[in-house]
Parts: C-alpha cells; sequence; structure tokens
C-alpha cells in the first residue's frame, strides 16, 4: 500500500554537517509526530519516507526503531509502523517515573543549589514568563523552555546519575509536556506553579518543594486524562 507524505509540509531535512544522517531522520520524524503532522494512526512506510526526505531506507529503519523506544510509534504485526496515540496507561507510567525523579531531584536542590543556581533558575523563568505572556510564542517553544527551567534544577542536584536518568527519559517526558501545554486555556497557571517550586528551593523547604512539584505534574496528568476522555 502506497502511503503519501506530500501534504506533509514540514517533513524535510535540515542537513546540519554537524549531525549524522541517521540523526537528521530522526530528528524530522520525531518533530513531525510532536507537532501534530504526523497524526496517531499514520502509517509510515519506510520506502515512502526514505522517498519523501531524499535518503536510503536505512536511516530511516533505524530511526522508526528509535521512536519505537520513546513510545512516539507501535509496531502492529502484518501492517508494519503507525504513529502511537497517548493512552492512559502509557501517560500514568511516564508520570509516575516523572514524579518519582522531580521530587528527588527537588529535595536535593534544597540541600545543594548554590546562589549561582538560584540566580540561573529565577532568570530561566523570568525567561519563561515572557514567553508565556507574548501571545505569539509556540506551544513547543514554551514546551522548550519549561525543560531548561527544570533542568537547573536537575544540575544543582550534583548527582550525575540523577542527571543521566532524566537525560535518558526527556525525551518520553517532552511529549506530554507539549500536550499539556497544548491544552491548557490559562498558560499563567504554569508561572504560578514555577514560582512555588522556586520560593520552596530559596526556603530550603523539602516538604514544601515535593508538594509544589507533585501539583505541577499532577495538573499535567488531570489536563491531559481530561482531554483523552474527551476523545
Amino acid at each position: 500500500m502506497h502511503e503519501d507524505y506530500s501534504a506533509v509540509k514540514n517533513l524535510q531535512l535540515e542537513m546540519n554537517n554537524d549531525v549524522p544522517l541517521r540523526d537528521e531522520v530522526f530528528n524530522t520524524l520525531r518533530r513531525a509526530i510532536l507537532n501534530g503532522e504526523l497524526l496517531p494512526g499514520k502509517r509510515l512506510v519506510e520506502a515512502a519516507l526514505a522517498n519523501r526526505l531524499g535518503v536510503s531506507r536505512t536511516p530511516v529503519r533505524e530511526a522508526i526503531k528509535r521512536l519505537e523506544s520513546e513510545g512516539l510509534v507501535r509496531i502492529i504485526d502484518r501492517k508494519g509502523a503507525e504513529v502511537a496515540g497517548i493512552t492512559g496507561e502509557q501517560l500514568r507510567d511516564v508520570l509516575e517515573v516523572r514524579l518519582a525523579l522531580e521530587e528527588l531531584a527537588g529535595e536535593l536542590a534544597c540541600k545543594r543549589m548554590n546562589q549561582k543556581n538560584l540566580v540561573q533558575l529565577k532568570k530561566m523563568n523570568e525567561k519563561f514568563v515572557k514567553m508565556i505572556n507574548d501571545e505569539s510564542t509556540s506551544a513547543f517553544e514554551i514546551a522548550k523552555a519549561d525543560a531548561q527551567f527544570h533542568s537547573v534544577i536537575y544540575d544543582a542536584t550534583n548527582n550525575k546519575r540523577l542527571i543521566q536518568m532524566v537525560k535518558d527519559f526527556s525525551q518520553q517526558m517532552y511529549r506530554y509536556r507539549l500536550e499539556h501545554i497544548k491544552e491548557l486555556e490559562d498558560r499563567q497557571v504554569l508561572v504560578r506553579e514555577h514560582e512555588s517550586i522556586i520560593a520552596a528551593i530559596s526556603a530550603r523547604d523539602v516538604a514544601m518543594a515535593r508538594e509544589a512539584i507533585r501539583e505541577h505534574i499532577s495538573m499535567q496528568e488531570k489536563a491531559i486524562v481530561s482531554k483523552l476522555k474527551e476523545r
């Protein structure tokens, strides 16, 4: 069965000489899935995608395998690969892991964050606020800024194992972070949640930090689950 990708306008390689071709193909397909250009249920046919991107089938095959490991693609017997939808079970699994990592990071940041880290966290949030207040800012840009805010907290833990675990898991978290931002009617909620986290870490209050982080992630889960029920 022939699959047509001509309508997917941004399905093209950026061709950065510093990035291996296999990574370019992966990043291109991943971006198309996350921004909704390749919708859940859309078949991913190696030959057709290779033709559309102007590459051989090998990097496309590798990209599809990587996307499957992130939960963005699923392989169906006798049908092949297709873009995976978001299920309540997947959401729960990812957010349970994220909550554990974030709570630990918040606790360690309360104990170890120095003044330089704290200033950086506040500056990152100021940037985030400006983006939230600018109606032209896309959900993708906001999601990236939100991830950068949390990265400051991770780095402040000085726990290399934790930082690596978060890095390995970050791509799976990103999809749900993006979906949450897309569905929010009032994005100022995110600002208030960030401010609660900053206040807790500034006060070195572990219990308050854990509570602020739980609230932050709980709101994300509620918003996405509500949307899933509508579907």
